[in-house]
């Protein structure tokens, strides 16, 4: 069975129609003003025409309150909703209930307590994704910082819930990654991209044709 990937903060044409034609299971748009990689509600929902009802389009918000994650689903047909900011269990699963969606909770990882806390999530979320933690800077992002966690503190954990791996992942490393964490889902961003918030659409499609391989 080769490994399904999500190609998350997409912001054009070219790398959606990249994502789709690969053969991504999810592609991401960030609704997080802060990030280069963030879109309007309004352009996400234009790119989610070039999107076919088989792929899941994902949403990203970090701490978000209703109204945000209301105008972006008013404009853009959503299927999951992405928390990477510091929601407790109880916004994922109060936000679970009230818009009627998919919810990803994004651990962030550096060390085995890190893993541990997700448990917490695991009867109040659809799906886990495991990305590393932020560094210490002011200025960094909750995600998409090129960053990888040593896969080994989540390998051969048996999760309730369906799980994806995230942080610094590329082509040329997603062999080293899968065969390590155990992952059947990635999530990449930044390791196909020229720059923060450009996507390459030859790099998503190699990083997909790895994934397709494995």
């Amino acid at each position: 069975m080769s490994v399904a990937a999500k190609i998350c903060g997409l912001s054009s044409e070219a790398a959606v129609a990249a994502a789709v034609a690969g053969g991504a299971a999810y592609v991401g748009f960030v609704f997080y003003p802060p990030s280069p990689r963030a879109v309007s509600p309004g352009r996400a929902g234009t790119l989610c025409r070039g999107v076919p009802c088989a792929v899941q389009r994902v949403g990203l918000f970090v701490d978000a309150d209703d109204a945000a994650i209301d105008a972006a689903l008013a404009a853009a047909p959503l299927d999951v909703l992405q928390f990477h900011g510091g929601e407790t269990p109880e916004r994922v699963a109060e936000a679970r209930r009230r818009f009627g969606r998919r919810v990803m909770k994004a651990i962030s990882v550096a060390g085995p307590e890190d893993v541990a806390a997700a448990a917490r999530y695991e009867t109040v979320a659809d799906l886990l994704l495991f990305d590393a933690k932020p560094p210490g800077r002011p200025d960094a992002l909750p995600g998409g910082n090129g960053l990888a966690f040593d896969w080994r503190l989540i390998a051969g954990r048996d999760w309730r819930l369906p799980w994806m791996l995230s942080g610094g992942l590329t082509a040329a490393l997603l062999p080293e990654a899968v065969r390590i964490s155990g992952a059947r889902t990635v999530d990449v961003s930044s390791g196909v991209e020229r720059s923060p918030g450009d996507k390459d659409p030859d790099k998503i499609r190699a990083f997909l044709a790895a994934a397709a391989a494995l």
